[in-house]
């Protein structure tokens, strides 16, 4: 079959496409603009255009979108105009998974790691499982693969109810915490969102649920008065069957069903601690001796923009990072902490009107535990002004909090705010990232 993305150079778009490539299916995409994620296409096989045109669209081809791909664009204007068969994104990737078990990793933060820490140690312990992350891994590798195993490990994506087109073997929970309101309009919508996904799961199958999760927690205990088997994991109590982790200073401990399970990571963060004890759950329940999938567990690297070292100069470490969400702020800059005894210097992008509208006194709150904060404009990705706040609403509750809408200025501000021994992080979903090294160059 032939299949046309628009919007492919989009971190989830472009792994479809890389996956529907590897499965032998002939693929042309577009985008507005040129990106690395667009070149890769290219370079897998794919026909890629710049720029969205009617003329793009072979009359033959599926074409597949998603919810950022608005009504009037003339690529979608055409499909829909000759009545070509137009499916979401999510549609696609479980095509590209069918006769495989699908593991979905779901949660409003911490998909991507968690998922690609299953993966990577699947993978280590010969299982060579299909995978689909919105990131690349350590080292480079794609977050598409097309294994040879009956896994396939994949993030189901929340923010616009596209995860309820899964049918999971295996489910895990990171967290219930409300994001993505402007698509839901309620946290109960959101909550229940979670409920009607737990109920996808195949019969006989699992959800696992972050135990220090609240939302989590209750989901956890919905899934179970429905017939669905529950384990929860965390720091604190959970359901019957609970892993209880044991923070042990260089790793933890994991106690599960009467048995300690050492944990030895080699990502940083009590955040990960967490990620790997709920990857920890999903292995066991594939079959995986519970030591072995721990000792696996460590094979795992990080995956791009998710603590990512961008470089060092003048001693002092520069990282970047796809926190977006007051929880993940905060995360990361906890995990900051524990890593530098020196300074700690924040550029700050929000994601989305609405979100910065919603949650700017959170914001403002985790962005305090750094030393310094620069915040830029916000990123509006779909939106437009009118949909919510500007990045103001934030440095207006937080003392000392500098706010410089052009992009690159920013970067060179919280360049010259540091010193030697500090971690400077560029924060954000947006193109911040690109800033990183910006203020490599201006150190």
């Amino acid at each position: 079959m032939m299949y046309h993305l628009i919007g492919a150079g989009g971190a989830g778009m472009s792994v479809v496409g890389e996956l529907l490539l590897e499965r032998g299916e002939a693929v042309t995409g577009s985008d507005r603009q040129d990106s690395a994620n667009l070149q890769r296409l290219k370079a897998a096989g794919a026909t890629v255009f710049v720029g969205h045109d009617a003329a793009h669209v072979d009359p033959a081809a599926t074409v597949v979108v998603s919810t950022a791909i608005k009504a009037d664009n003339p690529e979608l204007m055409v499909a829909t105009e000759r009545g070509q068969e137009i499916i979401h994104r999510s549609q696609a990737l479980a095509i590209a998974a069918a006769d495989k078990d699908f593991v979905a990793v779901a949660g409003a933060h911490g998909k991507t790691t968690t998922s690609g820490m299953l993966a990577v140690a699947l993978a280590s312990l010969g299982r060579d499982p299909s995978r689909a992350i919105g990131g690349r891994l350590a080292g480079g590798a794609s977050g598409a693969h097309l294994g040879t195993g009956k896994m396939f490990i994949a993030e189901a994506d929340e923010s616009d109810g596209s995860f309820l087109n899964y049918r999971p073997r295996v489910a895990l929970v990171t967290n219930v915490e409300p994001d993505h309101l402007d698509h839901y309009g309620s946290k109960e919508a959101f909550f229940e969102a979670f409920v009607e996904f737990a109920r996808r799961i195949e019969f006989g199958g699992l959800i696992v649920c972050c135990a220090d999760s609240e939302d989590a927690l209750e989901l956890g205990e919905r899934a179970r008065s429905e017939g669905i088997r529950v384990w929860t994991y965390g720091r604190g109590d959970g359901l019957e069957n609970h892993a209880r982790i044991e923070d042990t200073g260089d790793g933890a401990r994991v106690s599960f069903r009467g048995k300690p399970i050492d944990l030895a990571l080699s990502v940083p963060g009590q955040h990960n601690v967490l990620n790997a004890t709920g990857a920890l759950l999903v292995g066991i329940e594939l079959g995986e001796d519970p030591a072995q999938m721990a000792a696996a567990l460590a094979t795992f690297h990080g995956t791009g923009r998710r603590f990512e070292l961008r470089g060092e100069v003048a001693s002092r470490r520069v990282i970047d990072d796809y926190a977006h969400h007051p929880t993940e702020v905060r995360a990361t800059l906890e995990t900051a902490r524990q890593q530098s005894a020196a300074g700690v210097r924040v550029l700050f992008q929000p994601h989305l009107y609405s979100r910065t509208q919603i949650f700017a006194t959170q914001f403002a709150e985790a962005l305090a535990l750094a030393d310094s904060v620069v915040l830029t404009s916000v990123y509006a990705a779909r939106e437009v002004p009118e949909d919510g706040a500007e990045s103001n609403v934030i440095t207006d509750q937080l003392p000392g909090a500098e706010l410089v809408p052009d992009r690159v200025e920013a970067a060179r501000r919280i360049a010259e705010l540091s010193a030697p021994g500090d971690i400077i992080i560029t924060m954000g979903a947006g193109d911040v990232t690109e800033l990183a090294d910006v203020v490599l160059e201006a150190l």
